[in-house]
């Protein structure tokens, strides 16, 4: 997956201020060689902040030959999630590779997920304040592309990262008992600050990952052979047999279920 310039000057928008309703703008183009796919339309609208920030002041200035002045990776998250199953913990780094310190730093997590069940009230995600030590929730929004956005902006007036420095943003992620299996990709742009501008200043690599029920052996043994290596006859035979084992235990329990019933 990779963030789109329009989606980006939505989230930049909402980076801005306090998050804001839905509402339709111009759609915007993206980033020569970097997408293949239309342009979305901002889904969220600017509204000045009060103080207003000095528009004046430089952005962050990239580093010779790359195209962020911000290396962003996200590490250290699980490869699974279970619905009610409390929040798992992972990571963001932001590394300022510029000669200059970067600061009204706010990065937005973008969520696409495969079969576009994903609903944003099924979302429960906060972020720490390395500085402060707050802890701050975070709000989801979601696109026409069913692309669900997450922007680190409660108020907070964003992270300050000093030339040549990193920060390690934590992070948690969780969904509620209602959410189905999905398989979903998070990627992290991050959006520097500028009273009512916004400045896309870095992205982030794919991060997957699966939403599974708990105790779902098919998932299980499906990831076991993945590791060990899906393309053996082997591999195929073994999944075959956990298929036909489970599908005969239901089989089998089927009928002493009907027969109790009829018993009652």
């Amino acid at each position: 997956m990779r963030l789109r310039t329009a989606l980006v000057t939505a989230v930049a928008a909402a980076a801005i201020a306090p998050l804001a309703g839905p509402a339709a703008a111009d759609d915007g183009g993206f980033p020569s060689g970097r997408h293949n796919v239309a342009p979305l339309k901002p889904v969220v609208t600017a509204v000045p902040v009060d103080p207003p920030l000095d528009s004046k002041l430089p952005y962050c200035a990239a580093r010779t030959g790359s195209a962020f002045p911000l290396d962003t990776k996200i590490h250290g998250g699980p490869a699974e999630y279970h619905p009610g199953g409390g929040s798992r913990s992972w990571s963001l780094d932001l590394s300022n590779t510029s000669h200059e310190t970067c600061d009204g730093v706010h990065p937005v997590l973008v969520l696409v997920d495969r079969d576009r069940t994903l609903k944003n009230d099924q979302l429960r995600m906060e972020f720490d304040d390395p500085a402060t030590g707050r802890r701050h929730p975070v709000t989801f929004l979601k696109t026409d592309e069913d692309e669900h956005i997450g922007v680190f902006d409660d108020g907070f007036p964003g992270f300050v990262i000093g030339a040549g420095k990193t920060l390690t943003v934590p992070v948690r992620l969780g969904f509620t008992a209602d959410a189905v299996p999905d398989q979903i990709t998070a990627n992290a742009a991050i959006v520097q600050r500028r009273g009512s501008n916004g400045q896309w200043v870095g992205e982030s690599a794919d991060y997957r990952f699966d939403v599974v029920a708990e105790g779902d052996l098919l998932h299980e043994i499906d990831t076991e052979l993945a590791e060990t290596g899906r393309g053996s006859a082997l591999a195929r035979l073994g999944l075959a047999a956990a298929v036909l084992l489970l599908a005969g235990g239901a089989l089998v329990t089927a009928p002493r279920r009907f027969r109790v019933r009829r018993r009652r």
